[in-house]
């Protein structure tokens, strides 16, 4: 069912910061993509964030979970109220040439 049909609005990313690159996987040439598994609060804070999918560096994604820990969302909507609800957030490291 489409979430205009059932009057829900999904969770809406705010003009967070990107994670820190860490240094010794920069220093690598460590790339990769995190997938952040974050039960976002009505508050829209990120009350749980787990790794849904691990870039294959530690380093990468710690990072990852660090930075979105501190994130802040517009929450998800239900019946025009704020309600609490799980996203998956990719969070990518990618080196540029």
């Amino acid at each position: 069912q489409d979430q205009a049909d059932n009057g829900r609005l999904p969770v809406a990313y705010l003009n967070n910061p990107a994670p820190a690159y860490p240094r010794e996987a920069r220093r690598l040439g460590q790339q990769g993509t995190v997938r952040l598994r974050v039960l976002v609060t009505a508050e829209g804070r990120a009350a749980d964030v787990q790794i849904a999918g691990s870039s294959g560096v530690t380093s990468l994604d710690e990072a990852a979970l660090r930075a979105v820990r501190r994130w802040r969302f517009t929450p998800a909507r239900h019946g025009g109220h704020a309600s609490a609800a799980w996203v998956l957030i990719p969070v990518r490291f990618q080196l540029r040439d």
